[in-house]
């Protein structure tokens, strides 16, 4: 099995491809790449494997992406984008790398896989329902962005969906959820504070919070999107026709349950250690969230990190 990550060199991706690796190297799972292709603009350290062919450009360039598909590939997962923060500030980046990107790589499955119809799933966000929220968020509710973001992703669903229709490739969406705890740099992610509490208070280092105590939002580890990433790809192909844009369980909890949370983990009350100063705007984007139902998603086997205890310690395994 050929498979492609765009995006690898990301926080999510280089977990992604560590779990499909560690998968074909103990022939566990039902994802075991023969070839793993890599596509990024830039890579810290890649993987010493025979199997892996890092590609270091723009999904944006057309040759690029032409050298990612060479001789065909049966599974994508693409992950590259420009985050909420950093496309609200630059629209035609966001644009050209949320939605042209998109559209591209669209465009090159379907010139140049022909009959093998790649599987393809397509990391979208939480980020298509704007502001401000109805009291409950489920299957059915319609998504109705104020970002750029995720308007781009939204039509990124569409595009995926409709290629899908025409039989070029076997296309879903799944719409991620904050997810912690990524690194302490400049990632443009307007939701940072939520792995940066995470990752301060257990080294016991204080925290100034964004958002107040009683804020909440949805969470969910990177190991856990990873494995509903790797789950999204399993998913036979009936079940992708009846249904191909998917929310994912989360846990729904407050800021101060998740400092809680975390003192309970390093045993050590951390909750002197944060001082709440609240800011409007991301309290309204990212902690005013109502509750999240997605029946036919757990039934269909996704999953959330089941505790905050689980979250907490998930969020801080691994770089």
């Amino acid at each position: 099995m050929k498979v492609l990550i765009t995006g690898a060199g990301g926080f999510i991706g280089r977990a992604l491809v560590a779990a499909l690796l560690d998968a074909a190297n103990s022939g566990a799972g039902a994802i075991r790449p023969s070839r793993l292709i890599l596509l990024d603009e830039r890579f810290g350290d890649v993987p010493t494997d025979s199997r892996v062919q890092p590609v270091n450009g723009s999904l944006t360039d057309p040759d690029i992406v032409a050298r990612s598909l060479e001789g065909g590939v049966d599974l994508v997962f693409h992950l590259a984008s420009v985050p909420g923060g950093a496309a609200e500030q630059n629209f035609e980046l966001g644009l050209r790398v949320n939605l042209e990107g998109t559209l591209a790589l669209l465009e090159a499955l379907r010139l140049n896989c022909g009959a093998q119809r790649p599987r393809l799933v397509f990391a979208s966000t939480i980020g298509v329902y704007g502001t401000p929220l109805p009291a409950l968020i489920d299957e059915r509710t319609e998504p109705a962005p104020t970002m750029s973001y995720g308007a781009q992703k939204l039509m990124g669903e569409i595009l995926v969906r409709d290629y899908g229709r025409r039989g070029f490739i076997q296309g879903c969406s799944l719409r991620l959820p904050g997810i912690v705890a990524r690194p302490p740099a400049a990632s443009g992610m307007l939701s940072a504070f939520m792995s940066d509490i995470i990752r301060s208070l257990s080294a016991g280092q204080a925290f100034v919070c964004p958002v107040g105590a009683e804020g909440r939002a949805w969470w969910m580890s990177r190991i856990c999107v990873v494995r509903n990433l790797i789950h999204a790809a399993t998913l036979p192909s009936d079940v992708l026709r009846r249904q191909g844009t998917w929310l994912l369980p989360v846990l729904y909890a407050s800021l101060g349950e998740v400092v809680s949370a975390i003192g309970r983990v390093i045993k050590r009350d951390v909750t002197g250690l944060v001082r709440y100063e609240p800011d409007a705007a991301l309290q309204s984007q990212f902690a005013s969230l109502p509750p999240l139902q997605c029946p036919a998603s757990v039934a269909a086997g996704f999953a959330s990190d089941g505790s905050l205890e689980n979250l907490v310690q998930r969020a801080l395994e691994g770089p």
